[in-house]
């Protein structure tokens, strides 16, 4: 049974953008492919999203069970493995997050199959081939790279890819339930309990506003005017590895090769000199603003509309700036 497949993440029982973005996406890869779409979605009590994804008019593959309340490498890989072979899917699609940049090398490699990552454009062929199209060589080109060999061909598609579409007319859709077919005996690893600490708004992979500083802050402290600005335009903070090394804020909030791609539709960087580590997490940013009070930064050579000064008189004059005309 051949199809195109989603690989559907949540979070504290909430289904994440990204994936219902490439379920809205989906739609036309798989009229394209002439194959039916899927949502496969793993974990425990599950239902009422499994039910929102087939009142969506998808049809959705479960796998609930405790051995999928915490994800694991080894359970979700061996489980999924399991049901490519049984079922044959012609496409594996998942977010470039940190799950699916785990996962589905992992994958890959099990199933000996083509992978690609980090995709910024995703269509079906002439030929019904899967075309992917992805950065390189740190993001200074784009490449089209395509798998006339692989099946299940295999990629992750970063946030903000795929517009969420309202759903018109959509009967709803089927669920399978699957069991999973796996020895809880061959599972090396095993999480014993998450323990959730204070978050942003919206992750910075999924935010559609991104405001960051870097070592141009001075100090922990002065985010402070960082996140007033952010509170306001209802933007996440994120940052540099270089901030991040000074142990400033979390790893949780660093962009760049080692840390967070991201993908808004505005992304306004304070204090950032433009280091290639840090560029390659916004190359896909759909505006980028820049602030810094040295003109020759590289920040300014990606940037679409650069301000030379000192973020510390910038910052709050652009957060008095859209109070004023938020309220208006």
């Amino acid at each position: 049974m051949a199809g195109l497949w989603i690989f559907v993440e949540h979070r504290d029982g909430a289904i994440r953008k990204v994936s219902m973005e490439l379920l809205s996406g989906g739609r036309k890869l798989a009229s394209a492919l002439g194959e039916e779409m899927a949502a496969v979605i793993f974990g425990h009590q599950i239902d009422p999203m499994a039910e929102e994804l087939a009142n969506r008019g998808h049809k959705v593959y479960v796998i609930d069970d405790p051995l999928f309340q915490y994800y694991n490498t080894d359970s979700y890989g061996e489980c999924l493995a399991t049901m490519v072979r049984e079922y044959g899917p012609s496409i594996l699609l998942a977010g470039s997050t940190f799950m699916g940049r785990d996962l589905f090398p992992w994958l890959a490699s099990c199933l000996a199959t083509g992978y690609a990552a980090d995709c910024t454009d995703i269509a079906i062929g002439e030929d019904k081939v899967l075309i992917v199209k992805r950065p390189m060589y740190g993001g200074k080109v784009l490449a089209d790279v395509t798998f006339p060999q692989a099946k299940p061909a295999m990629a992750t598609v970063r946030p903000n890819v795929f517009p969420l579409k309202p759903l018109e007319g959509e009967a709803k859709g089927g669920v399978t339930r699957v069991e999973p077919k796996i020895d809880p005996a061959t599972i090396r690893t095993r999480v014993e309990k998450v323990e959730k600490k204070a978050a942003a708004k919206v992750d910075l992979t999924e935010a559609d506003v991104v405001v960051a500083a870097g070592r141009g802050i001075k100090g922990p402290e002065n985010f402070q005017i960082i996140e007033e600005l952010a509170e306001v335009i209802n933007a996440t903070v994120g940052t540099t590895r270089a901030v991040v090394d000074n142990q400033w804020r979390d790893h949780d909030d660093q962009i760049g090769k080692s840390g967070k791609i991201i993908s808004p539709k505005l992304y306004i960087a304070f204090g950032i000199s433009g280091a290639i580590h840090h560029t390659m997490g916004i190359d896909t940013a759909k505006v980028i603003v820049a602030v810094d009070k040295n003109p020759n930064s590289l920040i300014f050579t990606y940037a679409d509309y650069g301000i030379v000064g000192d973020l510390f008189q910038i910052v709050p004059a652009l957060t008095a700036e859209f109070k004023k005309a938020l309220s208006e």
